[in-house]
């Protein structure tokens, strides 16, 4: 059975947030410390974060767009990928490369490792609601 316009939309581009995602934190950084020198590799990295949230952000926030009227958990999941990626863009990434220039390698630590925990989980919200839209 083929779904509305709007479910298979939705698919397509929950689909695209996990993989990419998924690609870009666990693939990207490795590769690029694997032949990059490692200032070279934390320079294009620390470059690459701004568009790749603005990714996670215009992804999830169409999603929640899209399953607004058919489904609200969804919509308030991918709502909360977004909101959260919001925060993490203006906020905490700012935090984390001010902590970099400074030398402060602790706060440097302890900022990075949430900011880890926090893609970790929008990959894990992403996996979950995908899978809960390919089973409707």
């Amino acid at each position: 059975m083929v779904g509305s316009f709007s479910h298979v939309a939705s698919v397509l581009v929950v689909a695209w947030l996990f993989g990419g995602m998924l690609l870009f934190s666990a693939g990207f950084a490795a590769f690029l410390f694997k032949f990059l020198p490692p200032t070279e590799a934390r320079m294009l990295i620390r470059n690459a974060f701004p568009p790749f949230y603005m990714f996670v952000i215009l992804s999830s926030g169409l999603v929640a767009a899209l399953t607004f009227r058919s489904d609200s958990f969804i919509a308030a999941v991918m709502a909360f990928v977004a909101l959260t990626t919001v925060a993490a863009r203006q906020l905490l990434m700012p935090a984390i490369n001010r902590a970099t220039d400074a030398g402060l390698r602790k706060r440097f630590v302890y900022l990075h490792g949430f900011s880890v925990l926090l893609t970790l989980g929008h990959i894990v919200l992403a996996a979950m609601v995908l899978v809960r839209m390919v089973n409707k």
